[in-house]
């Protein structure tokens, strides 16, 4: 048992280690916790909710894959290398393939008009449910682009 929770933070602390390191998987991040909230808008059914979940999933441990192979490259070399430059491209590829599958996929489920139209609605009903949409949005934001740490060290300047 003690050795399956110390895998488990192991676990806990890469993946947070990658949040902190990497905007791309912060970006998939805060793509899918707005998925899942629009989704809330939506009849879908389960198996629809379940594919979701799966495919946020497979984005995130595809962009984790992907920056575990750019972490194993940069230990063995970081002087030009075509045969790491190559791995590092096609990791990256792969992940470009699954999240434009999953954005096809999103699209498919998301893209109805009428709930689209009272999403809009919704939020042009309930003000306040608006500012916390843009306050979230901003948020998002620079979460993505300066990451956890850059957020604490901007409060840490400044406060």
């Amino acid at each position: 048992m003690k050795k399956q929770l110390k895998s488990f933070g192991c676990a806990i602390k890469g993946f947070c280690g990658a949040v902190c390191d990497e905007g791309h998987l912060r970006f998939h991040l805060v793509a899918a916790a707005y998925v899942l909230a629009f989704s809330a808008f939506y009849d879908f059914s389960a198996a629809q909710t379940v594919v979701l979940i799966l495919l946020i999933a497979s984005v995130i441990a595809a962009e984790l894959f992907n920056t575990a192979l750019e972490n194993a490259c940069d230990a063995v070399t970081r002087e030009n290398n075509d045969s790491i430059r190559r791995a590092k491209d096609i990791s990256a590829g792969a992940v470009l393939v699954l999240s434009a599958a999953a954005v096809a996929a999103a699209v498919i489920f998301f893209w109805d008009a009428d709930v689209i139209k009272s999403i809009f609605f919704y939020f042009a009903r309930n003000i306040h449910m608006l500012i916390i949409l843009i306050i979230s949005a901003v948020i998002s934001f620079f979460f993505v682009l300066l990451g956890p740490r850059g957020i604490a060290g901007l409060f840490k300047k400044h406060f």
